[in-house]
């Protein structure tokens, strides 16, 4: 049985947007209906979907505003349906904090919204020092620095484990 998917994703450097067109290709290879917006041109309603996929980049610890506001005036429709919440950021590069329940930025932002996706799932983002602007590299590369992680500002490193993102979607495509 073919589902329908929305999926809409907010991302600040890419990878969020690159991981969320990955998950696309790889459910319409299966005969999945997959539907993709940025959170700037959603222009269809949840109801329309089985499964409505949310995607969030993090910049300085916290989920993008304009997710956080499409979740609250949303929030009948995605109670109404099957939803999954995916994470993309930095922390997730540590073993030790790549799951909905040992990530502090999906704990913490789960803990500041009344709502309870279905799924929840946490990739590593990307980093590359060279795509930030200026102020942005010197406050990444400071956290870097404090979590201990690499600070050269060359730096360009794919954190993402496509392995995890694929045997995610094959879980989404039986959902």
């Amino acid at each position: 049985m073919s589902n329908k998917i929305g999926i809409v994703y907010s991302s600040i450097d890419g990878q969020t947007h690159k991981i969320c067109n990955f998950i696309k290709d790889e459910l319409q290879k299966s005969n999945q209906t997959v539907d993709l917006f940025s959170i700037d041109n959603f222009t269809s309603n949840i109801t329309n979907y089985n499964t409505f996929v949310i995607a969030s980049s993090i910049r300085y610890g916290v989920h993008n505003k304009r997710i956080i506001d499409f979740i609250n005036t949303n929030k009948k429709e995605l109670d109404a349906t099957k939803t999954v919440f995916i994470s993309v950021n930095l922390v997730a590069r540590k073993s030790e904090k790549n799951t909905p329940k040992t990530n502090p930025y999906v704990i913490k932002f789960f803990k500041t919204i009344d709502w309870k996706p279905t799924v929840i799932e946490v990739f590593a983002g990307k980093l590359d020092y060279k795509k930030y602007p200026f102020w942005d590299r010197i406050m990444i590369q400071f956290i870097m620095w404090m979590t201990k992680g690499p600070t050269d500002k060359n730096t360009k490193i794919e954190y993402t484990n496509w392995g995890k993102v694929t045997q995610f979607t094959n879980n989404l495509s039986s959902m």
